[in-house]
């Protein structure tokens, strides 16, 4: 159970696909996926973990306890932009 929760933690933490999770613990894609959904659900269903609603939030005497936000940058591959890459076509050659 354990390493479960290490996974569906792990999951959420790098945002990997399911075929790299269950390559790094032995399994096949589908079982990380199963277990990664069985996790979540146990968890949702316990209340422990769910986040208040937004009339909660909006009411004068809800006060929050703890906030915790993961704001981790991971770099995006993007093609560079320069004059070579672009083909550009004249007016008067298109029909």
């Amino acid at each position: 159970m354990e390493d479960q929760l290490l996974m569906t933690l792990e999951y959420w933490r790098e945002y990997r696909t399911y075929f790299h999770i269950g390559q790094s613990w032995g399994v096949n894609e589908s079982t990380a996926y199963r277990i990664i959904r069985k996790v979540e659900d146990i968890l949702i269903s316990s209340r422990e973990f769910s986040l208040p609603g937004k009339k909660k939030l909006s009411s004068q005497d809800y006060q929050i306890k703890v906030v915790v936000v993961d704001v981790t940058e991971s770099p995006i591959e993007r093609p560079k932009k320069n004059k070579n890459s672009s083909i550009v076509v004249k007016r008067k050659d298109i029909h």
